[in-house]
């Protein structure tokens, strides 16, 4: 079973999707306000959090940053409002992803399969590539930079293992976009955007992904080596 916690304050929807949910290996947990979300965190391992963003006391765009500090898990925020505004937020603070309500729990539950994490096997040295002080393993889904982990969220690693696949190669945000499964399409090239910023931010001091403009991003091996 897969442990995702669902912050919403709505307690008829967490026992439909709690039941709902029980027939794709999900293990529903549920907590009604942030308090209760961070207790939750703290005790237990989730591989995702559904995150409402109407909540008690505290909003869910505010929850996100919060968990944010200390947790690269995959965070897919609910809003029953559906304002692309919303939705640029939460990808700009974090978010991995973005659902209007009213959903359908089949979309949901293809949304939280596709953000879960791929848990780790044995390394095989095929997996890991060396790019100057950057090192991926896209086995583990593991950047570090300097021997140091760099806590990327599901999107981030994503998009930057789409990139480093072809280092020189120009890809267009569309292509970015297609490639990364689980995030919404509506959002076109503002989300791409917002993610290349929140994954060179994570980067620094090293910058391998460029601007092409007018046309793409695109990954230059050793950009450490070299001012951008």
């Amino acid at each position: 079973m897969h442990p995702i916690l669902l912050i919403d304050d709505d307690q008829d929807l967490g026992d439909v999707l709690a039941e709902y949910m029980a027939g794709f290996s999900i293990e529903l947990h549920r907590a009604l306000t942030p308090e209760e979300a961070f207790a939750a965190l703290v005790a237990n391992t989730f591989e995702a959090v559904i995150l409402d963003v109407m909540l008690p006391g505290m909003n869910g765009f505010d929850v996100c940053r919060r968990v944010r500090e200390s947790s690269d898990i995959p965070i897919i925020m609910l809003s029953a409002r559906g304002d692309v505004t919303d939705r640029v937020v939460g990808l700009e603070i974090g978010a991995d992803d973005y659902m209007p309500k009213p959903f359908e729990p089949r979309e949901l539950v293809a949304r939280v399969l596709a953000n879960i994490k791929r848990p780790a096997r044995t390394q095989d040295t095929g997996d890991v590539q060396q790019f100057g002080a950057l090192e991926l393993n896209r086995l583990r889904r593991e950047a570090l930079v300097n021997g140091q982990d760099i806590a990327l969220t599901t999107m981030e690693f994503d998009f930057l293992a789409l990139l480093s696949s072809e280092p020189g190669r120009v890809f267009s945000r569309d292509e970015i976009i297609a490639s990364l499964k689980g995030t919404d399409q509506e959002l076109f090239t503002r989300s791409v955007d917002i993610l290349v910023s929140r994954v060179r931010a994570k980067l620094k001091p090293l910058s391998p992904i460029r601007t092409s403009h007018g046309a793409g991003y695109v990954f230059v091996d050793r950009a450490d080596e070299s001012p951008e």
